[in-house]
């Protein structure tokens, strides 16, 4: 990834940072969205493509700014298609990013942080700890590397953008919403906000804000029912418990038709029982969603197992015969790290 300390980055600015960026360089308005719609063409770097901006401002442009672009990424292969990505950033920190195609879907899984400060106990990124925030290219750049992997494999165009890769996206609150201006911007990346999930273990305020301020859609990186069991796996709990959380998911900002996912990962003897399931359907009385249920996927030296089948179903039926519409989420990847929980830098941990 290319950089210069005393430039700027191209890919860290929204469209209206982008046209204040070329009026300080003199130029009309209009030059920023020349600019915003090639440089997330495939394989755009050097300003001298650009070829409808005049020549002198060509010839400036690359003493003020440059554009990033992730390169040689490290990528393994799943047995099941999955493809995971490693990313080495400019401070020589890696992250990772997971493509997972379906019949129907191209998704990507993005990362927003190195490493995570939630301490989830049964994710390995939690494992890693926190080192920093990604900045907004950072975000987008995975999308554009991934975007060009899959067009020249002829595996078709990405549909969909999920923010559950390394990080808690809500602690990353401004290059987060910088980042999915960028994705949602007809001139830059041009998805559908209903094509982009962010997924947060609990952070209320941000949670409220990022439905004000965007249309994508919300997912809740629940796990349990209750406070106490919560509170064990999931520490966020100690500071936004069980009747702040709830509270929060019914002031978001519902747009029509839109409900919050609520991601549930099966951890067998703590969270896995019937009364389990008959307190989730309780909590989530009232609120528009849908229920992901998760096996949980290996991880070195984790005290947690997944249940078996047969329990899985069983939870599941609970909640359908209370009118949930509830799913259990295949795994994909788990035999290269790639899946839920699975993400992080090797080196750290």
């Amino acid at each position: 990834m290319s950089t210069s300390s005393s430039k700027t980055d191209l890919k860290n600015l929204t469209r209206e940072q982008l046209i204040s960026f070329v009026q300080s360089l003199g130029q009309p308005a209009f030059r920023g969205q020349q600019i915003l719609a090639w440089i997330y063409r495939p394989g755009v770097t050097d300003f001298a493509e650009m070829t409808d901006l005049a020549k002198k401002f060509r010839a400036l442009l690359p003493q003020h700014a440059y554009i990033s672009r992730f390169e040689d990424p490290v990528i393994e292969k799943s047995v099941d298609g999955t493809v995971k990505f490693g990313f080495i950033l400019e401070d020589g920190r890696m992250i990772e990013s997971v493509f997972i195609p379906e019949e129907e879907r191209n998704t990507l899984c993005v990362s927003s942080q190195v490493g995570c400060a939630m301490g989830c106990k049964f994710c390995l990124t939690g494992a890693m700890g926190f080192t920093r925030n990604l900045t907004a290219a950072e975000i987008v750049n995975q999308v554009c590397a991934v975007r060009d992997y899959t067009f020249k494999a002829g595996k078709g165009r990405l549909t969909n953008i999920v923010f559950m890769g390394m990080g808690e996206p809500l602690a990353n609150m401004d290059n987060l919403l910088a980042a999915l201006s960028i994705l949602t911007e007809q001139r830059g990346l041009d998805f559908a906000s209903r094509r982009i999930t962010v997924s947060t273990c609990g952070l209320v305020p941000q949670m409220i804000r990022l439905g004000k301020e965007t249309s994508v859609n919300l997912a809740i990186s629940l796990h349990a029912a209750d406070d106490a069991t919560r509170k064990k796996i999931m520490p966020v709990n100690g500071r936004y418990p069980l009747v702040e959380l709830i509270a929060g998911c019914k002031q978001f900002p519902h747009k029509k038709r839109q409900r919050i996912m609520f991601e549930y990962t099966l951890l067998q003897g703590i969270n896995d029982s019937d009364e389990d399931a008959k307190r989730l359907a309780r909590l989530l009385a009232h609120i528009p969603c849908k229920i992901n249920l998760l096996s949980m996927n290996p991880a070195p030296g984790s005290p947690y197992t997944s249940p078996p089948a047969s329990r899985i179903l069983s939870f599941q039926k609970i909640l359908r015969d209370r009118g949930y519409s509830t799913f259990i989420r295949k795994s994909r990847g788990a035999d290269i790290s790639a899946a839920c929980g699975q993400l992080a830098d090797k080196k750290r941990l």
